[in-house]
């Protein structure tokens, strides 16, 4: 039984944030992981 070969159909993204505590970085990056999912 042979595997099949892997469909990549999505984008690979990598997001990085610089920001202080509590100014919305996990949310910013929750939003758009949610979106690109």
């Amino acid at each position: 039984m042979a595997k099949e070969k892997f469909q990549r159909t999505k984008p690979h993204v990598n997001i990085g944030t610089i920001g202080h505590v509590d100014h919305g970085k996990t949310t910013l990056t929750a939003a758009i992981t949610k979106v690109m999912a």
